[in-house]
């Protein structure tokens, strides 16, 4: 019986994948490459010295993906794939809502006509919008500011009805905050395309030389220094809740709801203070005025994870900085030295 991961050549896919094959599961890789490439793959193997099968498939492509089942005895799925870019998803979100509401409809269409009516579902802290408090609990009141985020609660609430209309469903959803580091090899990471979207990414850009100088949006915030705080986690630590979460979805049916964070809140100068600690590599900064839409603190209460999952975040905020810099300096182009 195999897992189905779909998405399983990206950042936080590849990492699952290590964790899973470790475990000793059976896993089948879907990836369109769209934003990932097949390179990554191959390193999933290096590392765990273990072989899977892959397809390059979109969700989209109903006759493509039903072949994977057809070809598999699959059992359960945890389910990555789908655009991922807030801007663009404003600029263009007819593509978004297109690509993964579809995308995931024919997916569970696929998983109930074969029987395997577990899925874990990647979902985001972007679900709570602009939260009242911090840190922020499960049963928060739910909004979004972006079509991006708006897929993630769409796809969020498709899933409770599929449960509703059918009892034999497992529905695990994981709410991640941000995740940031490497595995421990250098071999796999985060492979922005262009200029990163996200701090850790530039961070370690700006640290290698690839990129002269990192502009930290605001600092007039209300936290400890001016700069927005942000609940980042290793990806390893966010790659094994995947693993308790498939775990825990052999044994019951249902939904349920997990926050996948550390509970600690690090400020943008804390990332770059702790990334010059890691590496001893001065990180050059400007500040630039603040980005619309952007809150004061974001991080989370993990407290049900760590209750129902017997999951908890290891890796602290040095790791992740030092398993970033590794990675980036193992491959100042990402896998397109590959």
């Amino acid at each position: 019986m195999a897992i189905l991961i779909t998405g399983g050549a990206g950042y936080i896919g590849s990492h699952t994948m290590v964790e899973l094959l470790n475990a000793g599961k059976e896993v089948v890789c879907v990836d369109n490459f769209s934003n990932s490439k097949p390179v990554s793959l191959e390193r999933v193997k290096k590392i765990t010295g273990k072989d899977f099968k892959s397809y390059e498939v979109d969700l989209l492509d109903r006759e493509g993906l039903e072949k994977v089942f057809m070809e598999n005895d699959i059992d359960s799925c945890i389910h990555f794939a789908g655009l991922k870019a807030v801007g663009e998803s404003v600029e263009k979100p007819l593509l978004y809502y297109h690509n993964n509401l579809t995308g995931t409809f024919v997916l569970c269409e696929l998983l109930a006509k074969y029987g395997a009516k577990r899925i874990v579902f990647s979902s985001s802290a972007t679900v709570y919008g602009k939260p009242e408090s911090v840190p922020i609990s499960e049963d928060f009141p739910l909004s979004t500011t972006n079509p991006y985020g708006e897929t993630k609660l769409m796809i969020e609430r498709i899933l409770k009805d599929l449960y509703v209309s059918d009892k034999e469903w497992s529905v695990s959803i994981l709410r991640y905050f941000n995740p940031i580091g490497a595995h421990k090899s250098g071999m796999i990471g985060e492979d922005p395309k262009g200029i990163p979207n996200n701090l850790l990414p530039y961070v370690a850009q700006v640290a290698t030389g690839k990129r002269e100088c990192l502009s930290v949006f605001g600092n007039d915030y209300n936290t400890h220094d001016g700069t927005g705080v942000r609940d980042y986690i290793h990806v390893v630590d966010l790659a094994r809740a995947h693993l308790c979460a498939i775990n825990r979805a052999e044994t019951l049916t249902g939904v349920e709801y997990f926050n996948i964070g550390t509970g600690v809140g690090y400020s943008v100068l804390d990332i770059v203070k702790a990334y010059e600690k890691a590496t001893g590599v001065k990180i050059n900064y400007k500040i630039a005025p603040r980005r619309p839409g952007d809150i004061d603190e974001c991080y989370a209460n993990p407290e049900k994870a760590a209750k129902l999952l017997g999951w908890k975040a290891e890796f602290n905020i040095e790791d992740m900085c030092r398993d970033s810099y590794r990675w980036q300096s193992n491959n100042p182009n990402g896998y397109g030295d590959d």
